[in-house]
């Protein structure tokens, strides 16, 4: 929204774009918490196919004092609920919805214990927690609490206690120049409840702002790496569907080269292993290219944090990644096998499309050669025709001089018709034939 403060009368500006405030106020869709230590934070994130922010919207309905919730104020894809006692933040993203609970931390989790029990100090009711509408992706529970950090090795010791002193890792946050500000330790492993567990630990004093960012900083990360993830068990699953093809195109090849098959039959098997590789495009290629879009993030939090290692403890984006990466790079590589599988049938299909255009054009050669003779063979018999033709006209004007003739010669007239007309025959002949050609001449001028 504009800020009233500076509002005028009347704009002095030209009509906003209709997007205008809302890709304005993108940067402030989901503010950090303000969270005061010692925290406990317990973030659910769940696929959101298939469901409806009113869906959402009605659970969300079902939290103390929230029984009034608008649809409408669910459309920023961001909320905060104030509770009795905590606080519930509702994030919705393109494919998962992220729940978080922000509540005060029970002292029996302070450093020192060994593996505390959380869940049964939660604010919310476990069967609405249990119930959020959605398939989960992830959950964490994320324990923030004050101790001296100065000591990292001895901090670092309280932290794998309070893990059950289990390996860990685990890594100093914060710039070069104003120092380290947390430590954030955890072991990335999923318990029997269905959460992980991360532990951060602030020096005294720290501000509620900066708090808020590490918690989003770190929830985000681990919400990221899993939804990144998601393409590796497609990636294994469409492996045998791209070798099938792969085969299935060399074999194209192979007998478009040794013209061991005909046109039709290259095109019919080509466009069956074409058609298999559309539709595993068409099925995947979202998931691919999300993949790389969520492995991106990552790499962003990871810089974030600005880690600083501590002596004998691997950092969350060494283990990260090193486990990370191979998933990552199996994911792009099938994605540039089937974006290459498909280069390569659009070329074996032109090169089929050549072969096929060749032919077409040697069969019309063959029936334009077919067609010449023909007509060749038609000039040759109509040439023929037309010296019958002439002959037959010749003879019957022969015959009818000599019925002239000899009409003559029964009026007295001394004349004999044989040899009268029989001296006629070649200036008949010749007669007939000039007609024949001005009548050829004057076709051929209309043409």
């Amino acid at each position: 929204m504009p800020n009233l403060s500076e509002a005028l009368p009347h704009s002095i500006l030209p009509p906003d774009d209709a997007l205008r405030y809302v890709l304005h106020n993108e940067v402030h869709a989901r503010p950090s918490a303000r969270i005061r230590l010692p925290a406990l934070v317990v973030s659910v994130a769940l696929l959101n196919e298939g469901i409806s922010r009113e869906t959402e919207c009605e659970h969300l309905r079902l939290l103390p004092g929230h029984q009034d919730l608008q649809v409408d104020a669910m459309l920023g894809n961001f909320l905060r609920l104030r509770c009795p006692g905590h606080t519930v933040k509702w994030e919705r993203h393109s494919e998962f919805t992220r729940y978080a609970i922000v509540q005060p931390l029970p002292e029996r989790a302070l450093l020192g214990a060994t593996e505390p029990e959380l869940l049964s100090a939660l604010m919310v009711d476990a069967e609405w927690l249990r119930m959020l509408p959605g398939r989960t992706v992830a959950a964490v529970k994320l324990v923030m609490l004050e101790h001296d950090i100065s000591r990292p090795d001895a901090a670092l010791a309280l932290g794998q206690q309070w893990f059950g002193g289990r390996t860990v890792v685990a890594s100093m946050m914060g710039n070069a120049e104003h120092g380290s500000h947390s430590m954030v330790v955890t072991n990335f492993r999923l318990l029997a409840s269905g959460f992980e567990r991360m532990l951060v630990i602030a020096p005294p004093g720290s501000s509620p702002t900066r708090v808020g960012r590490i918690s989003q900083r770190l929830v985000e990360l681990e919400v990221y790496r899993l939804m990144a993830l998601r393409g590796l068990p497609v990636a294994k699953d469409i492996a045998p569907v791209l070798a099938q093809a792969e085969a299935g195109l060399a074999e194209v090849t192979l007998k478009l080269e040794g013209r061991q098959a005909s046109e039709s039959e290259l095109l019919d098997t080509l466009i069956h292993v074409a058609a298999r590789v559309e539709r595993a495009t068409a099925q995947h290629a979202y998931r691919f290219a999300a993949t790389q879009a969520y492995d991106t993030l990552v790499r962003q939090r990871i810089a974030e944090l600005r880690e600083k290692p501590i002596p004998g403890t691997q950092t969350l984006g060494e283990f990260m990644q090193r486990r990370l990466s191979p998933a990552i790079a199996t994911v792009a590589a099938t994605a540039q096998r089937l974006a290459s599988l498909s280069q390569r049938i659009e070329r074996v299909s032109a090169l089929l499309r050549t072969r096929v255009d060749i032919a077409t054009e040697q069969q019309n050669q063959q029936l334009l050669a077919k067609l010449t003779r023909g007509q060749d063979l038609q000039l040759s018999l109509q040439t023929t025709v037309e010296g019958l033709s002439i002959a037959a006209i010749s003879y019957y004007v022969v015959s009818l001089l000599l019925y002239g003739a000899k009409a003559l010669k029964s009026a007295g007239l001394a004349v004999n018709p044989e040899i009268s007309v029989g001296a006629l025959i070649p200036l008949v002949l010749w007669a007939v034939w000039r007609a024949t050609r001005r009548v050829h001449a004057k076709l051929h001028g209309r043409a």
